[in-house]
Order: C-alpha cells, then sequence, then structure tokens
C-alpha cells in the first residue's frame, strides 16, 4: 500500500490510497491515517482522481511519538568532531536517540523558517511508522511492526546544539519542525527493503546541484528493528509513532569521511558533514548553513527513476 495525507483543513487530513504508478489517488472520506494504524478499516470510495503530491501533508501531520536515531555512526563522528566533542566507543554498540516534536510536522512543500544565525541545516533520513509495540519487543517484532516507510527532513539548528547539549537535557530549541515525504509506502511495496534497511540512494539536490547520494542500505550501523526494539526497552510504543533513521551517511571506499558528489563521491546528507570534511582538508569550512532563498530537495527513486516517496522539496524563508 501506497498512503498519502491530503491537506483537507483538518489537523489530521484526509487518507489517500495511491496508484503504484504514483499518478492517481483514491480517498476514504472521514478517515485519516491516524485511524487506519489503530485498527480502522478504510472505506475507499469515490473515482480514482488525479494524485498532487503537492496538496500533501506529512503522512502523518502530527504523531502521538517521534523518535530520531543516529543510526549512521559515521555521521556521528563527523558531526561530534565537528564541535570538539569525543565519540565514546559505545556509540558503536547502543543507539542514540532522542524525542523530538511531534505535535505538528511541516508539509513536504512548506516553508523552512528561521534565523539564519541559528545555523539552520537539513538532514536528509529514512524513517518508518510503526504498528503497536509491545514493552520489551525483540528485534524480531520490531520488525514485524513496521507498517510504513518515508523520507524525513529533520531540520537541525547548529549554532544552538551545542548550548543546548552543554545542559545534559537534550535536544529542544535546537530541533524545530521537521518535514516527512508526501508518501508513506507499506515495507513490501520498496524494492530495496530487506527487512531491517532501505537499500539505494537518497537523493539531496542543495539550489538544484546534487548534493548527496549516499545509499541508506550501506553504513548503517544499527537497522529499523534495533532501533525499535531499543525505543521499546522500557515502555510500549503507540501505533504511529515514527522512528527516524538519522542522517543517512556513507563512508568513501578508503574508510575516509568521504566526498561531495561533484568529486565522484557520495555526498552528503546535511552541510554539516560537507563543513566538517572542508575543515578536516583546508583547515576550516566554506559551505554556509541554509539562507533565507535556498532551496532543498530530497527524495528516492528505483531502478526505473519512480520517485518511490515522491519529494520533499522546501525553501528556507525569510525571517522577520
Amino acid at each position: 500500500m501506497i498512503c498519502a495525507t491530503l491537506d483537507d483543513g483538518t489537523p489530521d487530513g484526509q487518507l489517500a490510497r495511491v496508484s503504484e504508478d504514483r499518478t492517481t489517488c483514491r480517498i476514504a472520506p472521514g478517515m485519516s491515517l491516524q485511524a487506519m494504524l489503530d485498527g480502522a478499516e478504510p472505506a475507499w470510495s469515490g473515482p480514482e482522481c488525479r494524485f498532487d503530491p503537492a496538496a500533501c501533508l506529512s503522512p502523518l501531520p502530527r504523531a502521538y511519538q517521534f523518535l530520531d536515531a543516529s543510526a549512521y555512526v559515521n555521521h556521528v563522528a563527523l558531526v561530534r568532531r565537528a564541535r570538539g566533542a569525543e565519540m565514546p566507543e559505545s556509540f558503536w554498540h547502543d543507539p542514540l536517540m532522542y524525542q523530538g516534536g511531534s505535535d505538528g510536522f511541516l508539509a513536504p512543500t512548506a516553508p523552512i523558517e528561521g534565523d539564519p544565525e541559528w545555523g539552520m541545516d537539513f538532514e536528509a533520513e529514512v524513517a518508518v511508522i510503526t504498528g503497536p509495540v509491545r514493552m520489551g519487543a525483540t528485534p524480531r517484532e520490531a520488525r514485524d511492526a513496521i507498517r510504513l516507510v518515508m523520507l524525513c527532513n529533520d531540520v537541525s539548528l547548529r549554532a544552538l546544539i551545542p548550548g543546548e547539549l552543554s545542559k545534559g537535557f537534550g535536544f529542544v530549541q535546537s530541533k524545530p519542525a521537521c518535514a516527512f515525504s508526501p508518501l508513506a509506502v507499506a515495507p513490501g511495496a520498496l524494492p530495496g527493503w530487506d527487512g531491517g534497511r532501505l537499500h539505494g540512494a537518497l537523493r539531496v539536490d542543495l539550489n538544484g546541484m546534487p548534493f548527496g547520494r549516499a545509499d541508506a542500505g550501506h553504513d548503517m550501523t544499527f537497522d529499523f528493528p534495533a532501533l525499535i526494539s531499543h525505543a521499546a526497552k522500557t515502555r510500549a510504543l503507540a501505533a504511529g509513532t515514527i522512528i527516524g533513521s538519522g542522517t543517512v551517511s556513507n563512508r568513501d571506499s578508503d574508510g575516509g569521511p568521504g566526498r561531495p558528489v561533484a568529486q565522484g563521491g557520495a555526498g552528503y546528507s546535511c552541510i554539516a558533514e560537507q563543513r566538517m570534511v572542508e575543515t578536516l582538508l583546508s583547515g576550516s569550512p566554506s559551505t554556509p548553513f541554509l539562507q533565507p532563498g535556498d532551496r532543498i530537495r530530497i527524495w528516492m527513486e528505483d531502478a526505473a527513476g519512480v520517485s518511490l516517496f515522491g519529494a520533499i522539496e522546501q525553501e528556507v524563508a525569510a525571517w522577520p
């Protein structure tokens, strides 16, 4: 199944089932995606109509819970290095995860608002939506609880992160509302899904130029069943819980931190990584964080060039 949520003016939107070729859809009147995840049976009715990604909200416009991980430890190492923090060895064995805001997500085409002094950055990720997960669930149980897969732009305010983390109490101001792809797709309908990871290039363009082409199935230290099981160690997860992978990040074939797309590498899924690599090579970063007018596009294609999840296409708005 391929799901989308159309903007009908209500907080949870209108659930739609999208055709395999992503061109048409059929609605279930009065039904939201959350209601379907809670066990309600959609009554698909009415004529098939043209599917317009621009009319979509994020698949879950708001959710009971959003837990974002750092499953790609290469990314963790680079970003911590950028702010002069050592990475404990335990990070290779015990997932990092934080609880993000979930009371309202941005639509896939909604602007990103913020003060450029905050160090605005995008983070291209894969995310899953779960059914109910019992406390203490095993990775096998967690895998069976994955209902849908989508993409995420987890906006980060890099200049605010060090101050918040120095308090020892986690992210709040430095993690504003994020956005998800127009489409959420059942794992069985994804050619690159192996049961725990989604293989394929996560494509990121910044201002129309290729910025990232990292393979989401490579260098993922913790797969989604491991992340879900970790989150459920001491509490049950409600149906509709979103688990993010964290920024997709690949090492170079020689084990290095990665090269830009323009130099034949896989590039990066956030600006912070490119700035860190620039610092390693030349002593200082040269790529600025997001500024008003910058445009970010995040999507993934199958072998035939079909956009699996539609695209997150956002522009940075001028801050008053």
